[in-house]
């Protein structure tokens, strides 16, 4: 059997989000607010909270893990580019 999951929007997830971060409330506050389970909370600001990369400028936790996975995918690129870039020169 399915669970009767409720589906909310990105927009409502970050206005929790934001409650709880600017805010300063508690997850169980928010929990009992708005009937979400602390869990559901949890994972969201785990997943949306703002990450200072700068002075100026945050990202969501998941955008830097796509960055950081994206810088790792194009340092072994370049890596690559390298060696192959020595065995040309070698060849001619």
């Amino acid at each position: 059997m399915a669970k009767n999951q409720k589906s909310y929007t990105p927009e409502f997830r970050q206005q929790i989000v934001d409650l709880h971060c600017q805010a300063g409330k508690g997850v169980t506050e928010l929990s009992n607010e708005y009937g979400i389970p602390k869990g559901t909370i949890s994972t969201w600001i785990k997943n949306l909270a703002p990450v200072a990369v700068s002075d100026t400028e945050t990202v969501s936790l998941k955008e830097y893990k796509a960055l950081q996975k994206k810088m790792k995918e194009l340092e072994i690129e370049n890596e690559i580019l390298k060696k192959a870039t020595a065995i040309f020169a070698k060849n001619q």
